[in-house]
């Protein structure tokens, strides 16, 4: 070969040297544009489908925003999500039975009160590492606070993307104003305070029921909220929002363990035991919730029931609807004896857990990092569509288009599920009633952190057998006494205490007891 053919073969070896390299540098930038991860760009280059649960129902406008929603993380992240829900009145049933059978889930709402621990010590959720969780989720690593991810550990484990602030809110029972001057009633404290207004119900509204509560949601709502006229009380260890257990006394820094069934628990439980079954016995409470599935809020809208239950934030929707009717509404918080409730908004209240199985779990984190914590995508998934359903005001506050109405809007704030996204980037609301901005500034005064167990977590390992035998007693035995619909109530104990006991709530109580010792000696 001579000199000339060398240097030609040598430059179009070069050129194509460097058209692959350009080639290379371009496709890598195009990516790491995406994903806004400059060390993540191969990861992306094959398109991925997270399958996800939530849990509710999904709002009318769901699809529109879904695919919204698909067309940013297609961009972004090279991947899409295909959203499902369970159901309120199949959470108990299906959410664990869901993660147990192993099915193609990548992702799932997880909380304290869904089992978070639970699943995690059964193998059902994956782990993220710090190094994961500052490379997939920039994001959320930058605006959280980092002592939250210590909150969610199990076994110094982190199976939770939890939210990134915490909410502030109390749990709440939602009146009608005109009910209450029917009942006579001006100011109502307490729930057990509202016979009253359930008798002008009855009386006065033959298509609605005072009490119309659902199968998993409300279930036990009214009889937990009876039950803090007498202690503080926010639920058992590791029970699941209806159970029966292990628990203590909110108000007493001491942090005495109790079974729910001694002492003074066992006492206040029959407090509203009695009140439930009055209510029950005088056609108060819908005779079948087990069989309702639609929650007391959405009935309340409907004029089926004269009651709602919710939290300060989910409630708000609520009240907006109701105000859109011409329903004045009255908010009685659900405190405790004195006149404080844990903060509703700790670290283990919501966030996302991905299954154990998933095949692509550093795109879910990079998805969620998105969805939680860009504003972009927390008003998307939380308030949906601007334009269609909400505006920015004017003054900076978020608004309702013209036309639209909060009973009209096909995705109402709250509704879809993503309840885990960073509400410290929420403007305010233009469409708060005054009821509710009254509301939402006396949260200050109610929540707080003082209290024996904050930032506890019941590892429930070590006696799972005995926590699903429980589960099961409570289930059989303690529902029928939360909505009254037992003969005797006294009678009714003897059968709970009796099962719950054979269901080994005492070898419970020790394993909780060891590590509350545990706990509290570390903190001081």
């Amino acid at each position: 070969m001579n000199n000339a053919n060398k240097k030609v073969k040598f430059i179009l070896t070069l050129l194509l040297s460097l058209t692959m390299l350009l080639s290379a540098c371009s496709i890598g930038n195009e990516n790491n544009s995406n994903t806004n991860n400059n060390d993540e760009a191969v990861t992306n280059q094959k398109e991925v489908v997270l399958k996800g649960y939530l849990l509710g129902e999904a709002p009318k406008g769901m699809p529109e925003v879904l695919d919204e929603l698909n067309k940013r993380l297609k961009k972004d992240i090279n991947a899409t999500i295909e959203l499902n829900y369970i159901g309120w009145g199949d959470v108990q049933s299906k959410y664990p039975l869901l993660l147990a059978a192993g099915e193609d889930v990548d992702f799932i709402f997880s909380s304290d009160w869904t089992g978070y621990v639970e699943h995690s010590n059964k193998g059902a959720f994956y782990e993220l590492s710090p190094e994961d969780i500052a490379k997939y989720m920039p994001k959320k690593s930058a605006a959280m606070d980092p002592s939250v991810w210590d909150e969610v550990k199990v076994d110094d484990k982190i199976y939770m993307m939890p939210k990134t602030t915490p909410d502030s809110y109390v749990f709440v029972t939602l009146l009608r104003k005109d009910i209450m001057a029917e009942a006579g009633l001006t100011e109502v404290d307490k729930l057990s305070e509202i016979g009253p207004y359930l008798e002008a119900v009855k009386k006065n509204h033959p298509n609605m029921v005072g009490l119309n509560l659902d199968s998993q949601a409300d279930l036990a709502t009214p009889y937990q909220y009876l039950m803090r006229d007498k202690i503080g009380y926010q639920g058992a260890f590791g029970a699941g929002s209806n159970g029966q257990g292990i628990t203590y006394d909110f108000t007493d820094p001491s942090g005495k363990i109790y079974s729910m069934v001694e002492g003074p628990y066992l006492n206040a439980q029959k407090y509203a035991a009695n009140i439930m079954k009055d209510w029950y016995d005088k056609g108060y409470v819908n005779k079948n919730p087990y069989a309702n599935k639609i929650r007391a809020k959405e009935n309340f809208l409907e004029g089926k029931s004269g009651v709602a239950f919710g939290n300060s934030v989910d409630i708000a929707a609520t009240i907006e609807a109701a105000a859109g009717k011409g329903i004045e509404t009255y908010i009685i918080p659900s405190l405790m004896p004195n006149g404080k409730t844990p903060h509703g908004g700790g670290a283990l209240g919501g966030g996302v857990s991905i299954t154990a199985n998933s095949k692509n779990p550093e795109r879910v984190m990079q998805a969620m990092d998105l969805i939680m914590d860009d504003p972009s995508y927390v008003y998307l998934t939380y308030f949906g569509i601007e334009g269609k359903n909400y505006i920015i005001t004017p003054d900076d506050k978020i608004g309702l288009p013209e036309g639209v109405t909060a009973e009209t809007n096909t995705y109402p704030p709250d509704a879809a599920g993503f309840w885990f996204v960073n509400k410290a980037l929420f403007r305010p609301m233009s469409t708060w009633p005054q009821v509710y901005v009254e509301h939402r500034e006396k949260l200050k005064d109610y929540n707080t952190s003082d209290y024996a167990f904050n930032e506890f977590v019941f590892n429930s390992d070590k006696v799972k057998t005995q926590m699903a035998n429980l589960a099961n007693a409570s289930t059989q035995y303690a529902n029928p006494i939360y909505i009254g619909a037992v003969k005797d109530v006294d009678k009714a104990f003897d059968e709970l205490i009796k099962n719950l006991n054979s269901a080994g709530i005492d070898k419970v109580k020790a394993e909780v007891e060891s590590q509350a010792k545990a706990f509290l000696e570390k903190k001081k």
